[in-house]
């Protein structure tokens, strides 16, 4: 069992066309020698205390968690107004968002306690949709995870161009993420002979995976509910999934 003060945890910082990132990198220190990384990218929130938690559960699983800046100078939102101008910036800058999640990598790969021959990244909510497009572009990943994430894309994908394995958690009440979405997201991966395994959580919302997300809910009169149930399960799924990516 590893201990709470075995998980070490550091600020990288690094930078894409001049913008200024923070990482959150975090590890297990009574481990010996590099170990596969994990990239974790924030809601539309930012990297919040939330993400950064995540970073450090990948820890006590043995990898080497890393919370994306995909937002520059760690900037998070206070509203949802804030937070979809600056979701929105980087959804219709794909290119942006492609050199900000590339610098996170190579951050987590150059890292002493990383192997950067083995790395995955999840997501959440936008991130969601950020980690599936990496895949979509061939970004250098063993797999990716999306938790309730969006799954539309403007990315045209050729049959067989899909290396990264995909694992999608989705909540099936979640109306944020509507069911012709899912259709178009399946058929598309289908016709990518992309290797993808889809769960959808009967009567979760979105954003079941966050505590706060029932409170946000109701604050802003969003659709969004945690899911203490669902979160574990879907948990419990990534660990599955990471242990069988980096198998071997």
């Amino acid at each position: 069992m590893t201990s709470s003060t075995d998980i070490k945890t550091e600020q990288i910082e690094h930078e894409a066309n001049g913008v200024k990132l923070n990482g959150y990198i975090t590890w297990d220190a009574s481990r010996a020698g590099p170990r596969p990384g994990v990239l974790v990218v924030h809601e539309w929130w930012g990297q919040t205390d939330y993400i950064r938690s995540r970073a450090r559960m990948l820890a006590e699983l043995g990898y080497t968690g890393f919370a994306v800046d995909m937002y520059g100078s760690g900037k998070t939102a206070a509203t949802p107004d804030e937070a979809g101008q600056l979701m929105n910036a980087i959804l219709n800058n794909m290119d942006e968002g492609v050199a900000r999640f590339e610098a996170a990598r190579r951050a987590l790969g150059h890292h002493a306690s990383a192997d950067a021959t083995r790395t995955a990244a999840i997501g959440y909510c936008f991130g969601g949709a950020v980690v599936l497009e990496m895949a979509r572009r061939g970004i250098g990943l063993n797999g990716v995870a999306s938790f309730h994430g969006a799954l539309a894309t403007q990315t045209k994908v050729e049959p067989g161009s899909i290396k990264a394995k995909i694992l999608v958690l989705h909540g099936d009440d979640d109306v944020l993420i509507p069911q012709e979405q899912v259709d178009a997201f399946k058929t598309e991966m289908q016709n990518a002979q992309a290797d993808m395994k889809f769960i959808a959580y009967p009567g979760a919302l979105h954003g079941f995976t966050n505590p706060e997300a029932a409170e946000n809910g109701k604050k802003y009169g969003l659709p969004l509910a945690y899911n203490e149930a669902v979160d574990k399960q879907s948990w419990n799924e990534l660990k599955k999934f990471l242990s069988d990516i980096f198998s071997g």
